[in-house]
């Protein structure tokens, strides 16, 4: 069999462009002889829609180009054996959610049948039980002597393994082991994490040899606000060995020749389509090579904020450069996704800015290539104290002096901004977010946050990688020197904070493994430091709904999958 694995980057409700992509897909893959063909779940609508399934004009807009893809099949002189795609499906039950998640099979041209997605996850990111009824059963289709089974993304996603517990009242594989199945097909739409890559793996091959069949799996890539997403279709052999991968983050038709009794796979043509073209890859079939964990998240952050800008109809991006570490790493990773030409870096000294700060910046932006500019915040910033000191009442200096900085900064980053048509972005990551070690209207302020997902010992680990990578961008002292935001006469990070090292493993903790304050003082850190640290976490939750979209690497950055209440008890 010759399978063709439709890896696309769709732009939520842009029904018409995506349905013209799939067809470009579909049409390619018939011309290189392609018998099986598959595509990603909610393809036409593209994941995920959230509340836009409840508007019947977004749901009709989804039906109409599932009818057209139909039709486009149909006059095809040459069609694909088995074609297989994720659409949103109407419940013409009277009971029940309006919609169901399905995978749509076509063979040889003509609808054949659907199946409803099972499993319906509701945390993390995902809250499908809203919008979506759970299909009841398992289908099968014949086509050729082949008896093939079809499943949808969470389908397979029986069993937590990292808890080490079902999470599911029924097993889609159970259904299917017993049908002698010549294969399966799972079409996804699955969310990057830094970790979760090989965690995939094991899930996918564990229901293929659970469910005795080879398994297609099509993923999703690209990214839709602050989710991303990086493809990796793969093929797994009926003992749950994984036969071919695709290439991460790359939007792809791969195609495969596959012969199930023998349960191997072999690559037969990886194409990448981009801006228009065609163009031969040099991925082979196996395992791709195993990258660092610096290396996918650079790509994974590139992805983030170049969707970001493209599907929100924006090119050019600003953002503010101090000579810190967070901010160059924004820089770099700027420019990388949007172009040198399409970045402007701005350098705002004010009355307690160190001299190799600006040095620092400036080397960055030259660097880097990118536009720089000087705007001075000492007048502004005299001139304000001046005014509001009849109202402060001549009570000391505390933070509130700090916070106006941040604030004035973000007034002339966003002016900036909105007179270039530009989005800001805003370079705080997730340790500072995390304990509040930011201002609201400050530094918070922008349309996009990417590394907020970050902590701040990983956005170092990234900053070196990028100088072995990418020509030194960063200057040195940069990354040596201690990290502060100069709102203060020789202010550093660590006189209010913990040593990062420590701060990111209470966090880490705290965050994405859900520990206790007990618990994390079991893990051997000091009492106090773990009571402040988590103390400052849950104050800080009335900025962080405040903040900028943040783009998600890990198992649970802060956005739309932690929903934390603001008032409560702390």
């Amino acid at each position: 069999m010759q399978i063709a694995l439709g890896q696309v980057n769709t732009r939520v409700g842009s029904f018409e462009k995506n349905l013209n992509k799939i067809k470009a897909f579909t049409q390619k893959a018939i011309e290189k002889g392609a018998e099986i063909l598959v595509f990603p779940e909610l393809c036409f609508s593209s994941y995920p829609p959230l509340d836009l399934l409840d508007r019947p004009d977004f749901r009709e807009a989804g039906v109409e180009a599932l009818s057209q893809f139909e039709a486009f099949l149909a006059k095809l002189p040459k069609k694909p054996k088995i074609c297989v795609i994720g659409a949103i499906v109407e419940n013409k039950s009277e009971q029940g959610r309006p919609l169901y998640n399905a995978a749509v099979v076509f063979l040889n041209g003509k609808k054949a049948g659907e199946q409803y997605k099972r499993l319906l996850p509701t945390y993390d990111v995902f809250d499908e039980a809203r919008y979506f009824e759970p299909g009841k059963k398992s289908e099968t289709f014949d086509f050729e002597g082949k008896k093939f089974g079809v499943c949808v993304c969470e389908d397979a996603w029986f069993e937590d393994l990292h808890q080490g517990r079902k999470i599911y009242s029924h097993d889609p594989a159970e259904d299917l082991k017993n049908l002698k199945l010549d294969f399966i097909i799972n079409v996804s739409s699955s969310p990057f994490e830094l970790k979760k890559k090989d965690y995939r793996k094991k899930m996918m091959g564990d229901f293929a040899a659970r469910s005795k069949a080879p398994m297609i799996y099509v993923n999703q890539t690209g990214a839709n606000d602050e989710i991303l997403f990086d493809g990796s279709s793969s093929i797994y052999g009926v003992n749950g060995k994984l036969l071919f991968e695709a290439p991460v983050f790359e939007e792809c038709l791969s195609l495969v020749d596959f012969e199930s009794k023998k349960g191997e796979a072999n690559l037969k043509e990886n194409l990448l389509y981009i801006e228009g073209e065609w163009k031969n890859s040099a991925i082979s079939s196996g395992e791709n090579k195993k990258s660092s964990e610096e290396a996918l998240l650079f790509k994974a952050l590139v992805t983030g904020i170049r969707d970001y800008f493209q599907k929100t109809g924006f090119q050019k991006a600003v953002l503010g450069i101090s000579g810190g570490i967070d901010s160059a790493v924004v820089a770099c990773l700027a420019a990388e996704a949007l172009g040198k030409e399409n970045v402007l870096g701005v350098l705002l000294p004010g009355p307690y800015s160190s001299s190799h700060s600006i040095t620092d910046a400036e080397a960055l932006a030259q660097k880097l290539g990118i536009q720089y500019r000087t705007l001075s915040l000492k007048f502004l910033n005299s001139t304000a104290l001046l005014e509001l000191k009849p109202a402060f009442e001549g009570k000391p200096a505390d933070v509130t002096e700090e916070n106006l900085q941040a604030r004035l900064r973000a007034v002339f980053l966003m002016s900036l901004a909105n007179k270039r048509n530009a989005l800001l972005l805003t370079t705080g990551n997730k340790s500072e977010i995390a304990v509040g070690y930011c201002t609201t209207y400050g530094d918070m302020a922008g349309a996009l946050a990417p590394i907020g997902d970050v902590f701040k010992t990983k956005v170092y680990a990234l900053a070196n990688w990028i100088n072995e990578n990418k020509n030194h961008w960063i200057p040195d002292s940069t990354i040596t020197k201690p990290p502060s935001a100069e709102l203060r006469p020789n202010q550093k990070d660590q006189d209010s904070l913990p040593s990062y090292e420590v701060l990111d493993a209470i966090l880490e903790l705290y965050l994405e493994k859900m520990e206790s304050v007990k618990g994390i003082i079991a893990h051997g850190f000091e009492s106090e430091i773990v009571l402040k640290t988590v103390r400052l976490v849950q104050i800080s939750e009335f900025k962080r709904r405040q903040a900028a979209p943040v783009l998600k690497v890990t198992s649970k950055a802060f956005g739309l999958g932690r929903r934390i209440p603001i008032a409560k008890e702390v």
